[in-house]
């Protein structure tokens, strides 16, 4: 039997610049959302802009959370999730049709899908690395949480998606399951480990907004835009992806611990 490793804690310079970081993220999201509401809408420029912000302090954010574990064992779980929060920031602005012109995908959401969905694969590297790091390995917890979401996804897809697609949408179907599925298995993977260990929590309840926003939009997609569509889908997916990337630094403490585990 072993007791949790205690983890290494972040030194004072480390914090203040992750602090600043959050602060910023915050700022920005209220402002975009601000601007959008009481301006002439989300589709504007300022609105845009302050959006976008949003999403490279995360980025950001994510990639100071590497460095200050870059030298230890921590360094590749940071990096996948650093990776993973660049990919989506990619994908927002494929979203914001600001880069299909530049990488064409066909349409501007298959690019956003593609890139978060390359996303969520370093996410889910990144889970099974903390896994196997704090033996956080038991099947039940595990697998249950894993297929609980996995049926959570193809429900929510085929409700969604599948019965509600047009003519106009119906190329985005199967991508959707695909990209729905990768959602969940994120979800479920940082599910099964805060359900073994709560200090992964934070994790757990960013991909589940994350998981939620993608329903959020899939709504407004295939079944026709819906009230405060954005506020709604900004307000889980920022926090949702807030949520993940400021947790690398407290999982990166925990997984830079020199021992994962001493005798009972």
């Amino acid at each position: 039997m072993t007791r949790p490793a205690q983890a290494v804690p972040l030194k004072n310079e480390q914090r203040a610049p992750l602090l600043a970081l959050f602060v910023v993220w915050a700022a920005l999201l209220i402002a975009a959302m601000a601007v959008g509401r009481l301006g002439n809408g989300h589709g504007t420029p300022a609105a845009t802009c302050l959006r976008m912000g949003s999403s490279v302090a995360l980025v950001v954010a994510g990639w100071f959370a590497w460095a200050c574990f870059m030298r230890s064992s921590a360094a590749i779980f940071a990096l996948c999730m650093a990776i993973g929060m660049t990919l989506g920031a990619i994908g927002d602005f494929y979203n914001a049709d600001l880069l299909n012109k530049v990488a064409p995908m066909g349409r501007g959401v298959l690019g956003g899908i593609a890139a978060f969905g390359l996303g969520h694969l370093f996410y889910i590297s990144g889970c099974q690395i903390a896994a196997r790091r704090t033996g956080c390995l038991k099947p039940g917890p595990r697998y249950g949480s894993l297929a609980l979401w996995l049926a959570i996804a193809v429900i929510g897809w085929y409700a969604i998606a599948y019965l509600g697609a047009t003519e106009k949408t119906s190329a985005l179907v199967w991508p959707a399951l695909i990209y729905s599925l990768l959602l969940a298995t994120t979800a479920g993977l940082a599910t099964g480990l805060a359900v073994q260990d709560r200090r992964f929590t934070m994790l757990a309840a960013g991909a589940a907004l994350f998981f939620a926003s993608d329903m959020i939009l899939a709504i407004g997609m295939f079944r026709g835009s819906i009230a405060w569509q954005t506020e709604a889908v900004w307000l889980t997916y920022g926090p949702g992806q807030m949520l993940i990337v400021f947790s690398i630094s407290p999982i990166c403490q925990l997984l830079a611990a020199p021992s994962r585990g001493v005798p009972a």
